[in-house]
């Protein structure tokens, strides 16, 4: 896997001060993306063992909230067979932090098993996320009104809710 970019101090995508890792790769090909660069995966630089001791290092202090996975998309098949390992350590080492994931695919049409992007890491994966902001980015249905996404499409869902309870339970942004 390649990624493009490690922010250590990101406001923009999700709650609080946040570790983001945009990874490359990326096949939904969005109108109007706002990294186009990051559909090639090989993209930006080969994620090594160093870069996940960058990320686990850049979480370890009081003030970041968490780490947002962004792209590129990580749920591309090969992105997740390396991102589910960085979410255990992550959630092994520090638990009192959340974990955001971006992805362009919906979560009920193409994650969940017999769907299109599952493979044998995603259940896992998912199980990590406390928010998951799903849909793909929809240039008409743009608003930058809208918090922690692009288009009106796209949801913030709550996925220790939906866990709990099978259905998909949005995510409510504390303000």
């Amino acid at each position: 896997m390649y990624y493009g970019n490690i922010k250590k101090y990101d406001i923009a995508d999700g709650e609080g001060v946040r570790v983001s890792l945009f990874v490359s790769g990326c096949t939904n090909h969005c109108k109007g993306c706002f990294q186009q660069e990051t559909w090639d995966f090989r993209f930006g630089k080969p994620y090594t063992e160093e870069t996940e001791q960058e990320i686990l290092q850049a979480l370890d202090h009081e003030y970041i909230q968490g780490l947002t996975l962004l792209g590129g998309e990580p749920f591309e098949p090969e992105n997740q067979r390396v991102l589910v390992h960085l979410l255990k350590k992550v959630k092994e080492k520090y638990p009192g932090k959340d974990i955001w994931s971006y992805t362009g695919f919906v979560l009920d049409k193409d994650l969940l098993p017999g769907q299109r992007k599952h493979t044998e890491v995603t259940d896992e994966m998912l199980s990590y996320l406390d928010v998951l902001v799903d849909g793909p980015f929809m240039l008409d249905r743009k608003n930058i009104s809208l918090e922690f996404r692009g288009s009106e499409n796209q949801r913030l869902i709550d996925m220790n809710k939906t866990r709990q309870t099978g259905k998909i339970v949005l995510y409510h942004v504390d303000n």
